[in-house]
C-alpha cells in the first residue's frame, strides 16, 4: 500500500495545502494519507475522503545543546553565503545587541563560523544537533507514532521549522524516503539553513531549482522537481471565485471610482505602513492623484488591525480588509502560526486581484498576487538609515527582490512625491507593463497554477514508487 504522511506546520501551510486541492489530488494518488499536524485537529474542517487522518503533533521544546548545535549550523550557513545581501542583512541583524549568556554564546559563535564554514562542518553541526535530542521523549514519540503508521513516503510542506527537526529524524532514522517544499520565494537566498536534510525537494520555479542546488551542493538534481506552488492555485479555483457586483456591494465601494489596495506586511516590516497609507488618503483628499479613486486597505493575517487605529480615525474614507483568519489555539509560542484563514477570506482576496486596479505593498510576494493578474504593483521603500523611518530600502537588495526591481514589472516609490507620480502614471495606463509583469511570473512561477496540487501528489507518488 502508498501510504502519504503530510507535515503542515501552521495556518499558511493549512491555507496552501489544504484549502487549495492538493489533498483531494493526494488521496487519489495514495492508500492512505496522514496530516501530522502543528495546528489542532479542531482546526481542520470536515475531510471529504475516507483515507484521510489528522494527527496533531505534540510541540518540541527545544533544550539548550540542542539550542547551541542548530544556532551553530544556521548562522554557518548565513556566513558561508555571506555575498548574498539578504543572508550578511540577516546575518548582521542576528548579533546579539547585549551580554547577556546567551548573547556570548552568540558572539562565540558568530567568531568561529565566520572562519569555519564548509559544508561539511555545517552537516556536523547538524548531527550533534540530531544526536542531541535523538533521546528526547518527545523524539520518541514520533519515531513510535511512525511505526504505527508506517507511511511509505512523508513530504514536508515546509523545509525551515527547527521545532520539526525531531520529526525529521524519527522519519530518517525509520529510514522512510522523505521530500520538502520549498515554503516561500525568499526562503533559499536570504534565510537559514533548512532544518535537516531531504531526500527529494519541490520547487516553484527553474530559478528556485538553481538556487537550491546551489545553497545545498549535496542536493542531487535529479531529486529536485519543479512543480510550481498551491500558493496561487485558489485562484484558478471555481469555488473561491466572486463576481465584480458582489464584490463592490460586500466592500461598499463605488462603481463609478477606480480602486487602490494597499496590502499591509506584518508589524515586524511594515512599520511605515501607516505613513504611506496616510499619504495615499491625504493625495486623494487634495485631489493629487488625477483619476477618482478609493482606497482599501488589506491588513495583515498575521495580526489584527489595531494598530492602524489611527489612521482609520483620521481617514474614515478608507475601506479596510482585515482577513478573517481564525485563531485555532490560544497560548502558543508563536500564536500568529496557529491562525488559519475562513473560506471567506480567500474569496476576499481573490476579489481584491480581480477587481481593484492598483496594488501598493512593501515588497512583499503580494506583488507576485497581483502580478498574476496583470494589475500595476508599486513597492514603497520609505525608509533609509539617514531619514530615522525604518530602513526597508535595503530589502531592494534582497537577491529575490532585485530581480524584481531589475524587471521593471513593478515601480519603486521611496517618498511620498514618487508614489504619487506613479499612482497617476500606472492609472493613466494600467497595461503599460503587462510584457514585464508576464516574465516575472513566468521566472518565479514555472508551471500554470490550473493543475499545481495534480503535479504535487503525482510526483510524490512518482518518489514513493
Amino acid at each position: 500500500m502508498k501510504k502519504l504522511g503530510i507535515v503542515i506546520t501552521d495556518g499558511v501551510g493549512y491555507r496552501n495545502f489544504v484549502m487549495s486541492d492538493f489533498i483531494t489530488e493526494a488521496a487519489q494518488q495514495f492508500d492512505i494519507v496522514t496530516i501530522y499536524s502543528g495546528l489542532p485537529i479542531s482546526a481542520y474542517r470536515s475531510i471529504p475522503q475516507s483515507n484521510i487522518t489528522i494527527k496533531e503533533l505534540d510541540v518540541f521544546v527545544e533544550g539548550k545543546k540542542t539550542w547551541f548545535f542548530r544556532k551553530w549550523k544556521e548562522v554557518a550557513h548565513l556566513q558561508k553565503h555571506r555575498s548574498f545581501y539578504g543572508m550578511k542583512d540577516n546575518l548582521v541583524n542576528g548579533y546579539p545587541k547585549n551580554n547577556s549568556a546567551r548573547s556570548l554564546l552568540i558572539k562565540v559563535i558568530y567568531f568561529f563560523t565566520r572562519f569555519i564554514h564548509s559544508d561539511k562542518s555545517i552537516l556536523f553541526a547538524e548531527k550533534l544537533q540530531f544526536l542531541s535530542f535523538s533521546k528526547n521523549k518527545k523524539t520518541k514519540s514520533y519515531i513510535q507514532l511512525l511505526q504505527e503508521d508506517n507511511p511509505t513516503h512523508v513530504f514536508f510542506t515546509h523545509q525551515r521549522p527547527s521545532y520539526l527537526a525531531p520529526f525529521l529524524y524519527a522519519v530518517i532514522q525509520l529510514k522512510i524516503p522523505v521530500s520538502a517544499f520549498i515554503f516561500s520565494w525568499d526562503n533559499l537566498a536570504s534565510k537559514g539553513r533548512m532544518l535537516g536534510s531531504f531526500d527529494y525537494f519541490l520547487v516553484w520555479s527553474h530559478l528556485m531549482k538553481t538556487e537550491l542546488l546551489y545553497f545545498y551542493p549535496n542536493v542531487e538534481e535529479e531529486n529536485v522537481k519543479v512543480v510550481g506552488t498551491p500558493q496561487f492555485e485558489p485562484y484558478v479555483m471555481e469555488k473561491y471565485e466572486t463576481k465584480a457586483e458582489d464584490f463592490y456591494r460586500k466592500f461598499h465601494l463605488d462603481v463609478n471610482k477606480k480602486i487602490i489596495c494597499f496590502s499591509c506586511a506584518d508589524v515586524s516590516i511594515g512599520q511605515n505602513d501607516p505613513i504611506v497609507i496616510k499619504a495615499i488618503a491625504n493625495a486623494i483628499r487634495n485631489k493629487s492623484i488625477s483619476t477618482d479613486v478609493q482606497l482599501i486597505v488589506r491588513t495583515s493575517p498575521a495580526e489584527d488591525d489595531a494598530r492602524f487605529k489611527a489612521v482609520k480615525n483620521e481617514f474614515p474614507e478608507i475601506v479596510w480588509n482585515v482577513p478573517k483568519w481564525i485563531l485555532t489555539r490560544e497560548n502558543h509560542a508563536e500564536s500568529w502560526s496557529q491562525r488559519v484563514p475562513s473560506e471567506e477570506d480567500i474569496k476576499d482576496l481573490r476579489s481584491l486581484l480581480e477587481h481593484v486596479d492598483l496594488n501598493i505593498n512593501m515588497c512583499s510576494t503580494m506583488s507576485l498576487d497581483f502580478l498574476l493578474f496583470d494589475k500595476p504593483v508599486i513597492n514603497t521603500v520609505f525608509g533609509n538609515i539617514e531619514n530615522g523611518l525604518y530602513n526597508d530600502q535595503r530589502f531592494l537588495n534582497y537577491d529575490h527582490f532585485k530581480k524584481v526591481v531589475d524587471s521593471q514589472s513593478v515601480t519603486i516609490a521611496k517618498n511620498a512625491i514618487e508614489l504619487i507620480d506613479q499612482i497617476n502614471e500606472a492609472l493613466k495606463n494600467l497595461k503599460e507593463r503587462t510584457s514585464q509583469r508576464k516574465a516575472m511570473i513566468d521566472l518565479q512561477i514555472s508551471e500554470d497554477l490550473s493543475g499545481t496540487s495534480s503535479r504535487i501528489a503525482m510526483t510524490l507518488s512518482q518518489w514513493n514508487d
